[in-house]
This record gives C-alpha cells, sequence and structure tokens, in this order.
C-alpha cells in the first residue's frame, strides 16, 4: 500500500525524524459540514493540531493517490469538489484506480495512517452498529477496522444514532480496548455521558502513549479507542438529542436511505431539527479530540 501513498514533505520529514503526526479524516470535509464551514473547520482542526506541538495530516484520495497530508489548496479543492466518494476498507483501491476524490472515513484513514507509519488518528465519532442491525446487517467498518490496525483513535465516542450497547460489545469482542478519557462514562458524540460504563479509564496522555507503547510489543493486536467527551460547555443533552435522534432515523426509514447513506443524511437532518446547535457541538468535539491526539502523539514521540 506504501505505493500508492503520495506523502506532504512536511509529514515525510517529521515522521523520519520520529516526530508526533495526527492523522485527520476527511469526510468530515465532504459529507459532514456546509461549505464555507467545512474546509474553515478543517483548518481550525489542523491548527489545534499544531499547538498542541505535532504536525497534521489530512488524508484524501486525490488524483490517484492517497494522499497523507494536504495542502491549503488541496484541502479547499476537497472540499468544493462535488460527488467525492466516501471511502471505507471496501473503497479506496476503486478511487485510487479510477482517479476519483475520495474522503476518508474511519476505516480507510486507519489503513493509511498505519501504512503511512502515523500511530495517532483524531475524529469526531467513530461508527458502529447500527440501530436495527438485528435485521439490517449494518455494522460499520470502523469496527473491524480498530480490530486488525494498530492506530490510536480519539474520538468523542460512537456516534449517538448508533446503538451504543451493541457497538461497545462488538468492540470486544473483537479485542478492542476502549478507553475513557478523564471518564467512566462512555461518551455519546454530541452528550458526555451515554449511560454506558467506559471499559477502561485514563486520565492524562502520557498514560495512554504507555498504553499504546506496550500494545506495540504484543503481535496481532490492532488498535485502541480513546472516547474523549465532548467539553461540557458545547454538549447537547443525551435526552435531548435522542429525540432530534429519533425524528430523523424515522425520516430516513420513510426515504429509503440505507448503508453509507444513512449517516450524513440523519447528520445533515439534525442540523437542521437544532438549527445548527449539533453542528457547533460536532466542531467542538472535533477540535476538542485533534488537541488530545497531539498530546498523545507528542507523549509517544517523547517516550520512543
Amino acid at each position: 500500500m506504501s505505493d500508492l501513498l503520495t506523502i506532504a514533505p512536511e509529514v515525510r520529514d517529521v515522521l523520519a525524524a520520529g516526530g508526533p503526526v495526527v492523522a485527520l479524516e476527511s469526510t468530515i470535509v465532504t459529507h459532514g459540514m456546509p461549505w464555507p464551514r467545512n474546509v474553515e473547520t478543517a483548518r481550525e482542526v489542523e491548527a489545534d493540531v499544531r499547538a498542541a506541538g505535532a504536525v497534521p495530516a489530512t488524508i484524501a484520495v486525490l488524483d490517484g493517490a492517497i494522499r497523507i497530508g494536504l495542502s491549503g489548496q488541496e484541502l479547499e479543492r476537497l472540499a468544493r469538489t462535488d460527488h467525492v466518494m466516501k471511502c471505507s476498507r471496501a473503497d479506496l483501491a476503486f478511487a485510487v484506480a479510477t482517479g476519483q476524490a475520495g474522503s476518508t472515513t474511519v476505516a480507510a484513514t486507519m489503513m493509511a495512517a498505519e501504512a503511512a507509519g502515523i500511530a495517532v488518528f483524531a475524529t469526531g465519532g467513530i461508527g458502529g452498529v447500527h440501530r436495527g442491525a438485528e435485521q439490517s446487517f449494518d455494522i460499520s467498518a470502523d469496527l473491524d477496522e480498530l480490530a486488525r490496525t494498530p492506530v490510536c483513535v480519539v474520538s468523542a465516542g460512537a456516534k449517538a444514532l448508533l446503538d451504543l450497547p451493541k457497538t461497545l460489545e462488538v468492540l470486544e469482542t473483537r479485542g478492542v480496548p476502549v478507553v475513557g478519557y478523564g471518564t467512566d462514562v462512555f461518551p455519546a458524540f454530541w452528550s458526555r455521558e451515554s449511560g454506558l460504563p467506559a471499559p477502561y479509564r485514563l486520565d492524562d496522555p502520557q498514560a495512554i502513549a504507555r498504553l499504546l507503547a506496550t500494545r506495540r510489543l504484543m503481535a496481532g493486536h490492532g488498535g485502541v479507542l480513546v472516547a474523549n467527551p465532548v467539553p461540557a460547555e458545547a454538549e447537547i443533552p443525551a435526552a435531548e438529542m435522542e429525540g432530534y435522534i429519533a425524528a430523523a432515523l424515522k425520516e430516513a426509514d420513510r426515504r429509503g436511505i440505507r448503508a453509507k447513506d444513512v449517516t450524513p443524511f440523519v447528520l445533515s437532518l439534525i442540523h437542521d431539527l437544532t438549527r445548527g446547535a449539533s453542528l457547533a457541538t460536532n466542531i467542538a468535539l472535533v477540535r476538542n479530540n485533534a488537541r488530545l491526539a497531539a498530546q498523545i502523539a507528542v507523549a509517544l514521540a517523547e517516550n520512543d
């Protein structure tokens, strides 16, 4: 896979020196937010990573290559492009082979980050087991990727529109450590608490870095999920969010929306139902995750 990568010079140089780099996904740019807030947020997230002492590497498919680190011009081009492929593991090779522009989900970003030698990745929320999966079998590839690919994923838990208890059960079955950062409760994306216990708790980036370093010594181990609650001042309480989520999922079902189209549709409708409050919360949690991921990457580089 390394032959398919185009690594930005700054990212390549920092990796070669053993310095801290944080991978960032690009689906939030193409499918998660409207223009121009998408590119503004992407730039803010990259700035947050730099402010915490690491180098950002936003990942996307452009011109038949997997780009590890985008220039400002490339980031804006991606944000303005229509009909960008949403790439998970199954889609990444197709986008590269056909020359289509593609944004990377959690799974695809993990694949590319690991191939480039990047150990820490910041996102908003992971995918998981969808509600009604016992009939639809709709389960995100993110969970299997976490099981197989040794990258630390910092997120605000899993997206709250999912079946969170089943998502945690699958992560446990797949052998993925789920670490609450400064919390004993698994966060629910827009909300600080899901009501479900976090399997493990660590309270500082150095402790997480030690866990990652230890996992490296164990052959065949995959990733680690760090569940970082949204800042208190930005959260929308879970009870309030559940009403919006239920309404949005009902509308998605009425329209026959399925598979990978469900999440962007539901997020967009929730944005409308909350009159933009969910987007503000989403931005706050992504930036919060980027800052923590950078701190973990710095601690990991210092330990090497």
